[in-house]
């Protein structure tokens, strides 16, 4: 039997109401991510990017449409049924960080395991401790965020994403608030992370950042306009080697 779609939209359709003004954020847009993808959903401001990222990721609801995450039907969910399927299925990494400036590295990457309901996951912290060391932070565990640069930070909230075991990593603008370099590590990880099987869905407004993912698609006034896969795909890791030389020859 053929493996389920990790996220499978069908005729999404959202629309505000604002005042006596309906916003149309959403026309019919579906979407389909098998497991083991790294997807960029791409689009200028307004083009419905952000809707579709907050209902993928069980943030908000559909006016009209289908969505299955991961197998299991969205639409109908109550909030503390939405807030359940969030917690087991995704891993949010976020532009800001998001991290408690008052908690520990490793104290932070605990947190979403502190809302599990099902009881599995009772070792937070060997479980806390093994998502740093998989983003390469172990000996930064008990580090406050302060402590840390921006991409550790980062390092420590893509931990905190993975400790759950997600079926999906969403990444709104990851990069945002990084440097160059900073920017090419967080690639290099997500595309590290992305070989060993987990899916990874990246929204981005830079194209640049978009070509080190496998597959694009592009939102214009709510609708689809592209659907492709990266051609010319960008190896964040040998990037940074490259950065790392010009450095050098720098000094």
């Amino acid at each position: 039997m053929a493996e389920h779609p990790v996220i499978h939209t069908r005729d999404l359709v959202k629309v505000y109401t604002m005042g006596a003004a309906k916003v149309h954020a959403l026309r019919g847009v579906s979407l389909t991510v098998t497991r083991g993808e790294f997807v960029a959903i791409m689009g200028a401001s307004g083009s419905g990017k952000s809707t579709l990222m907050n209902i993928v990721g069980c943030l908000d609801v559909p006016t009209e449409g289908t969505y299955d995450l991961d197998g299991e039907r969205v639409i109908g969910l109550d909030r503390n049924a939405l807030a359940n399927i969030r917690n087991r299925k995704i891993g949010f990494v976020f532009q800001t960080f998001n991290l408690l400036s008052r908690t520990s590295a490793v104290e932070n990457v605990e947190l979403p395991l502190l809302y599990d309901r099902s009881g599995k996951k009772l070792e937070t912290r060997r479980l806390a401790l093994e998502a740093l060391e998989r983003v390469g932070l172990t000996d930064r565990a008990h580090h406050m965020p302060n402590e840390l640069s921006g991409g550790q930070q980062q390092r420590v909230a893509i931990a905190r994403a993975l400790v759950t075991r997600p079926a999906l990593l969403l990444a709104d603008e990851p990069t945002g608030n990084l440097d160059t370099r900073t920017s090419v590590e967080v690639l290099a990880l997500f595309q590290q992370l992305n070989e060993q099987g987990i899916t990874v869905v990246l929204v981005t407004h830079e194209p640049d950042i978009a070509t080190y993912t496998k597959r694009i698609v592009q939102l214009r006034d709510g609708h689809v306009i592209r659907d492709v896969p990266v051609t010319d795909r960008g190896n964040a890791t040998e990037d940074l080697r490259t950065l790392a030389a010009a450095d050098e020859e720098a000094v």
